[in-house]
This record gives structure tokens, C-alpha cells and sequence, in this order.
């Protein structure tokens, strides 16, 4: 199912199934919605579940010669929350880059979420300052990502012999490989985001002022996060818990930023929980 966005972008909604009231989820950097099967599919004996593609990701089309603007994908969340909104609100879960962009939409319509959960979202201090010359391993390893294998199982074999896809769940890394790769007519199968775009949005991480407009949330907010690190968004999580009026901060230090796909039944329960949480 396609829903409108911006610039003539169709974003692509997926239906993961379930009975109950709308969530959303939304993925990460270079993932895409499909990654979200394995959670789901503990949550669809309460929820309905609903995830999408942001733009130059899964089956949404990257509008022609768009510039990387973290505002785009914003607006892609808001489209996919429209779209699937119910009276109250739904429940948003969002991981990295996806934990942002519902920030975004939230922003936008205050009335589209009752309350969000969030794995490491993309959102740094305004007044974090990285080190000089400091390398920025994420876009240098996301451009040289191989984007090409002789089949799904060849890319699975791959992805699964090294960090950090080694560590996730054998559903999670079939749910990523089959969702973010699409057969070619050379018969290979190749990734739908393109490794270039991937790098971009790592080498701008700065969303203009959602920083400072979180004070703005006013709906409940969980922030969950890995063990802590510097300059990452598991070491900046508790700080943005902090700053949202309703925030609260959970820390999970035997997983790491992936955590979503290193234990998905952990997430799905931590949902369910944090729904428990909510006003009808």
C-alpha cells in the first residue's frame, strides 16, 4: 500500500498483521520496514501492526536529485502515522534514525501519536561537540557495503559470518535480507538502499532544532538504549529521556544498538509493557 508524503513520494505501508489498536514502527538508517516482522509478530495477539519504507529505503521510491534532508524522511513518518491513525492516537516505536523521524512527525501533529517508544534515537546534544578528526567508521563502512550477491541465501551467509548482523536473531537477519534486497535481471539480488545513500544520512546526523523542540513532546516517551557509549546514540539516550517532558530512560547493557534484532521477543515484551503504560 502506497501513502502520500512530500516532493511526490509514495511511501510504502506495510501491513504486519494483528487485532487491537494501530502501532507504527519505523526503521533505521539503510533498514527498512519489513525488519520489523520478527517484533511484530510477537505483538499481533494486541496490536495491529503497521511499518513503512522511508524514502531511498525498501520499496519507496528516493525522489529524483533530492537532497539528503532529515525533513523528508519526517514527513514520511507523518504520512505512514496518517495513514494509519486512529482516534487517540496510535503507539510509534521507532529505532535510530526511525526513533527520530517519529520525533518529527510528533512534532508536526501532536495529535497523531498517545505515546512512543524509542531504541537509540538519532538525536545529539546541540551542544555535543565530536572530536577533531574524529573518523566517522558508520558512513566509511556503509559506503563500501556490498550491494550485490548471486542469491537471498548467499547474502544471508555473508551478512550472518560478521558483526553486527553475527549477533541477530536467524528471523531478524532473513527479515532484513529478504525485505532490503530485490532480484535483478541478471539474476543477482541487490540492495534496495543504495549504499551511498546510507553513508549521506550517517555523515549528517544533525536534525536542525529537534533538540531543541523536544521539550514540545508532551505525550509519554520511552527511550530505551544498549550499554552506553560516547558519541553514540546509546550514550546521548538518557540525556534525551531527560529533556522530554514525559521521557523516560531504560538501559539494557548486554545489547548494543541493534538490539531490536538481537532480541526481538525482549522488545516486543518491553512494548507490550510500555502499552500497559498508556491511557486508553
Amino acid at each position: 500500500m502506497k501513502v502520500a508524503s512530500t516532493n511526490g513520494v509514495k511511501v510504502e505501508l506495510h501491513d504486519l498483521g494483528g487485532i487491537g489498536p494501530n502501532m507504527l514502527l519505523s526503521h533505521a538508517n539503510g533498514f527498512h520496514g519489513l525488519c520489523w516482522t520478527p517484533v511484530a509478530s510477537h505483538l499481533t495477539r494486541r496490536f495491529h501492526c503497521y511499518s513503512f519504507d522511508h524514502r531511498g529505503h525498501g520499496d519507496t521510491a528516493l525522489p529524483k536529485d533530492w537532497k539528503v534532508a532529515w525533513a523528508g524522511y519526517g514527513a514520511d513518518a507523518q504520512a505512514a502515522a496518517k495513514a494509519v491513525h486512529e482516534k487517540g492516537g496510535i503507539i510509534g516505536v521507532g529505532h535510530s534514525m526511525g526513533g527520530a523521524t517519529l520525533l518529527l512527525a510528533a512534532l508536526k501533529d501532536p495529535s497523531l501519536f498517545r505515546g512512543l517508544l524509542l531504541y537509540e534515537p538519532i538525536v545529539p546534544p546541540a551542544d555535543m561537540k565530536m572530536p577533531a578528526n574524529r573518523p566517522n567508521n558508520l558512513a566509511d563502512g556503509a559506503a563500501r557495503r556490498r550491494a550485490s550477491f548471486k542469491s537471498f541465501d548467499d547474502a544471508i551467509k555473508n551478512f550472518g559470518s560478521k558483526m553486527p548482523m553475527s549477533s541477530f536473531a536467524p528471523e531478524a537477519l532473513e527479515a532484513y535480507v529478504h525485505g532490503g534486497f530485490r532480484k535483478g535481471d541478471d539474476g543477482q539480488v541487490h540492495l534496495k538502499c543504495s549504499p551511498a545513500l546510507e553513508a549521506e544520512n550517517f555523515r549528517n546526523p544533525h536534525i536542525p532544532n529537534l533538540w531543541k523542540k523536544l521539550t514540545d513532546i508532551t505525550i509519554p516517551v520511552w527511550v530505551l538504549s544498549g550499554h552506553p557509549e560516547p558519541f553514540q546514540p546509546s550514550g546521548w539516550a538518557e540525556a534525551v529521556a531527560d529533556r522530554l517532558p514525559k521521557g523516560n530512560h531504560i538501559e539494557y547493557s548486554d545489547l548494543d544498538h541493534f538490539g531490536p534484532f538481537v532480541d526481538p521477543a525482549r522488545i516486543a515484551r518491553i512494548i507490550d509493557t510500555f502499552a500497559d503504560t498508556l491511557e486508553p
